[in-house]
This record gives C-alpha cells, structure tokens and sequence, in this order.
C-alpha cells in the first residue's frame, strides 16, 4: 500500500515539474543567402540561370534583402498577415517581371517551436514560390497556418505589383 502512494506521489510531483517547465525563446536563426546579385553579379549570373536564391535546408532569406538593389530590381513588400501563432509578413525581389527572391521579413517567434517549424517551411514555401512565380502554392504539412500566413502575404505583395 505505502508503494503505491509513494509510486502516485511520484508520478504527479514528476508531472507538476514537467508541465510547469518553460523553455527559453532563442533569437530567430540567421539565413544564409547565395545568387547572382552579389558583389559578383556579372560572373554568378551568367553561370547561375538567373541569380535565383539558393535555398539551404534550415535556412531562409530573413529580413529586408532590398539593400543596394541592381538596376532592373525592385522589392514589393506584402501586408503583414496574422496567423493563430502570429505575424508573417514576406518581401518579393522582382526583375522584369519575374520574381528572383523571397525574405521572410516577419515571422512567429514566440516559442522554440514556432521557430521550427519556420525553419523547416519557410525554405519549401520559399521554393514553390520562386518555381510557380505567383501565390498558387501549396501548404507545408504541419505548418498549415504559417503556410496560409506566407500565402496570404505573398498574394498581397504580388497584387501590388500589378
């Protein structure tokens, strides 16, 4: 009889501790970004078809990319769209008419997770937009509301540059 209470004891004393744990948040992961509009544009280019973003597995364009823009380019800003989890937000590089890179300027970020699941559909999302160049992509699988966040976003910029 003592062992079995000391055994339920346990068990919920275990339980209380685990559940009431709190993860630290991380600062959001820094991506690295290669194409053909850097500082060797004119030799990467031409052996790169394009200058499109080479996407990393576990990193993505984070932030503002519309810095020193060649000639020919330009950034459009999407509307930031608000997910269960929080605020995406996306920017489109543009040349003649083709979309050459994407950033994720906002993401969610309030835990470690939602930090995950950004490194792992970001890249993808990322990905389909640049080969379909315009917003009929499909959702990443278990990250369906940063997926529609992204979508949404992205339609809204590419509405803009129309």
């Amino acid at each position: 009889m003592r062992r079995v209470i000391l055994a339920v004891t346990g068990t919920i004393a275990g339980l209380v501790a685990l559940l009431s744990f709190k993860s630290h948040v991380p600062s959001a992961p820094v991506a690295a970004t290669t194409g053909g509009t850097s500082g060797t544009s004119s030799s990467s280019s031409s052996s790169s078809g394009g200058g499109q973003t080479e996407v990393v597995p576990g990193a993505f364009p984070q932030g503002s990319i519309a810095r020193n823009l060649p000639a020919g380019e330009t950034a459009v800003d999407g509307k930031v769209a608000s997910t269960s989890y929080g605020p995406v937000q996306i920017q489109l590089i543009k040349r003649a008419g083709k979309i050459v890179k994407v950033a994720v300027l906002v993401q969610p970020t309030n835990t470690l997770h939602d930090v995950q699941i950004g490194e792992f559909a970001f890249p993808k999302l990322i990905s389909e937009t640049l080969a379909a160049q315009n917003g009929k992509i499909d959702a990443v699988s278990g990250a369906t509301y940063t997926s529609a966040g992204y979508i949404q976003s992205l339609q809204s910029a590419l509405d803009k540059r129309s």
